[in-house]
């Protein structure tokens, strides 16, 4: 169960590192592909606030990637049960605020990877 918690969370990480990089340095160009729904006259001037969400993923991979150089297990996984909670979170409020495949995309993986971990 272990294996598959660490493969889910690496998983997550580079997920996150994604939405890092095209939130922050290709709002504008991959956001349009990702968010469809999304008035396209909004990319630019939105693009600051897309940034800053980025930054906010960059520091969840962190915080992931961190997990993996954690020796002592019992802080492992509280670290690592951390940063899960709050992706989960951030995954639910952005599927009950913005799009519901955010939910299946951010939060379920990190309640699987939760699941593992715990069990």
């Amino acid at each position: 169960m272990r294996v598959i918690s660490a493969i889910l969370i690496g998983v997550i990480a580079f997920l996150h590192l994604y939405f890092l990089y095209f939130e922050m340095f290709a709002w504008t160009t991959k956001g349009r592909k990702i968010f469809k729904g999304f008035p396209s006259e909004l990319f630019e001037p939105t693009k600051a606030m897309a940034a800053n969400q980025g930054l906010y993923n960059g520091f969840l991979a962190a915080g992931l990637i961190w997990t993996f150089f954690i020796d002592n297990p019992i802080w492992k996984t509280n670290i690592s049960l951390f940063f899960l909670t709050c992706v989960t979170i951030a995954g639910i409020y952005g599927a009950l605020t913005v799009e519901k495949k955010i939910f299946f995309i951010q939060a379920l993986p990190a309640l699987l990877a939760i699941l593992f971990l715990i069990s």
